[in-house]
This record gives C-alpha cells, structure tokens and sequence, in this order.
C-alpha cells in the first residue's frame, strides 16, 4: 500500500519537527491504487453499500455550521454529506492502511517501547457542497476519559487538500502549552485571543496520499471546501499500550494493539 520510498523514510528529522512544531509532514506515503480502494470503501459505506456493526456517523449540518451538527443520529441513510465516520477499524482496507509498517515505525518513535495501541480510526470528510468549518480545538482532555493523553495522530490525504477545500490549518507550537482547558476540544476563544492565534497560523495544505502527523494538543482547524470536489482525509490516533479508559457510565473501553507482529525500528526519541 505504500509508495517504495516511504518504505525506508528517514524519521529522525521529521519526529524532530514534530516534537518541535506539533506537526511534521512524511510526504507522499500512499500509492495510486491504495487511494482509489480507500476512496471508493468511502463513498460505499456512506452510500450503505457496505456496512459494519458498531461504526460511529456524523452527517453535516445544511447550514454548514459546526454548532449546528447533530449528535448521536448514527447513519442516516445513504449520503455522501457524513463528515465524520469512525471506527474504520473494522473495514479491512483501512484496517490494513493504518497498520503499515512505516505508521508502525512513527509510532514507536514517538510513543516508546511499551507497545501501540489504536484509540480511533476516523474518515473526515466534506463534501463537494462545503461541508463545515471546524474551529480551533485540541484532540486529548479528560472529555475522552483516558488514564494520560494520546500524542500521535497521523492524518493522510485521500484527496488534494489545497487551502480552498477545507485543509488544516495549525498554531505552531501551541502543543507545547498543554491543555488549553481541563476538558480539552474546542478552545475558547479567550485562549485564542490571549495568544494571538490567528498571527501564528500556518496551513498545511497536502496532495492526495500525503501524511502528516498532529500533536493531539496542537491547536489546528479547516474552513470549508469551496472546491466542488469531495475533500476526505483518514486520520489515526495511536496510543500508549499502557493507557486505561476511565470512564465509568458503561465498560470501560479496551483498546487494540497494533504493530506487535511487525519488527519496527523504534527511533531516537
């Protein structure tokens, strides 16, 4: 599923970035044929041509304002409108893609010897209308009830993603900061101003088959797709073996570890 040259990427300085930005870009890292089966595994689950049990849908709001998205609807019938679809886990194609030996390399790089486990495996996508614009938010906080944050996100590119269609756009540096609130998610626009966020933003626009890494603390967003095309990355939060879920209304979750049969150089951390 990967292009050969990413087989043999050199992490050293991109973990560096990473630890220094709160992102780094590996590049081009998905063949041809690995987008158009990904591509395609997209549109047939959101059109209910293939389905799984369990899969998490979020569909986008008409007016295409991320306060007025709806929680908790599941699928809705089919629609190519859903912004957001998780536990693609359970698609072999993604399954296979977020399990890739160079994701298993980053991941050790990052997160250590202790053993990689998946929190979520997630489509976000707009639609060729627009979809929504999501403000500035941190992924991590006690909202997702873990024993300690996840730091590593890895968001590839299934379609070009130039700044017009919706790409992410970060606050360098802001990773370093923490939690803007104990809750984590969206940060409030006090924090914002506080910190003159909008002086330091950076987009990170990528053509299709790019990755790039997010710190989950990293302040990033993206705007809406005004190019009438679909516009739809796959994101994959990795975590710490050891970490417990904490929440206590139902079981807590148990996590799936990845990467255990792989021999994966673990880089200088």
């Amino acid at each position: 599923m990967l292009l050969p040259p990413a087989l043999s990427l050199d992490l050293e300085p991109v973990l560096a970035h990473y630890r220094e930005h709160g992102w780094a870009r590996l590049g081009p890292v998905a063949t041809d044929e690995t987008l158009a089966l990904l591509r395609a595994r997209a549109d047939a689950i959101m059109l209910g041509e293939v389905a799984y049990p369990g899969l998490f849908f979020q569909i986008d709001a008409p007016s295409g304002n991320y306060d007025d998205l709806t929680y908790g609807k599941g699928y809705e019938g089919p629609s190519l409108t859903y912004r957001k679809i998780e536990k693609l886990e359970k698609d072999p194609l993604y399954r296979a893609w977020l399990e890739n030996p160079l994701f298993g390399r980053v991941a050790r790089g990052v997160i250590g010897s202790h053993g990689i486990a998946l929190y979520r495996a997630v489509l976000f996508a707009k639609g060729a209308q627009g979809g929504s614009a999501l403000p500035f938010h941190q992924d991590a906080g006690i909202f997702w009830g873990l024993d300690r944050d996840p730091c590593l996100q890895i968001w590839t590119a299934l379609d070009d993603v130039p700044l017009e269609s919706g790409a992410v756009e970060v606050v360098v540096g802001s990773h370093a900061r923490g939690l803007a609130t104990r809750l984590g998610g969206v940060v409030p626009d006090n924090v914002l101003a506080q910190h003159d966020a909008e002086s330091h933003v950076l987009a990170l626009p990528a053509k299709a088959g790019e990755a790039l890494l997010i710190h989950n603390h990293l302040w990033h967003r993206s705007g809406v797709n005004h190019t009438g095309r679909p516009r739809r990355a796959f994101t994959v939060c990795y975590l710490d073996a050891r970490t417990q879920c904490q929440r206590k209304r139902r079981a807590p979750r148990q996590f799936v570890r990845l990467f255990d049969d792989q021999n994966c150089t673990t880089e200088t951390k």
